[in-house]
């Protein structure tokens, strides 16, 4: 069984800085793809940031040159890093990975439980 525990989010104010980890654990044969997703109260989910296994990272244009995603293998997990908050980053955060499970012929995405994050003006 292969399980995202997401840690970091909380209530900051407008221009402050938050961090967000996501550790992967379980049977894991290899992990592809990692992203941060966000969704606000009333708004569909959308993608923040993406990095994959090797290449380039990529970043919704909301949050480009605020926020840098970066993963450390060895420990399975990913980061988002978030400076420069605005009240409109207020949204729970959720991290996904495509993931390869002992046994298993292919990908699979999974999902983190989500972490609030609220930015106050």
């Amino acid at each position: 069984q292969v399980q995202l525990v997401e840690s970091g989010g909380g209530l900051v104010q407008a221009g402050g800085s938050l961090g967000l980890s996501c550790a992967a654990s379980g049977s894991i044969f290899s992990i592809n793809a990692m992203r941060w997703y966000r969704q606000a109260p009333g708004k569909q989910r959308e993608l923040v940031a993406a990095i994959p296994s090797g290449g380039s990272r990529n970043y919704a244009d909301s949050v480009k040159g605020r926020f840098t995603i970066s993963r450390d293998n060895a420990k399975n997990t990913v980061y988002l890093q978030m400076n420069s908050l605005k009240p409109e980053d207020t949204a729970v955060y959720y991290c996904s990975a495509l993931i390869r499970g002992l046994g298993d012929y292919y990908d699979r995405n999974y999902w983190g439980q989500g972490t609030q994050v609220t930015v106050s003006s």
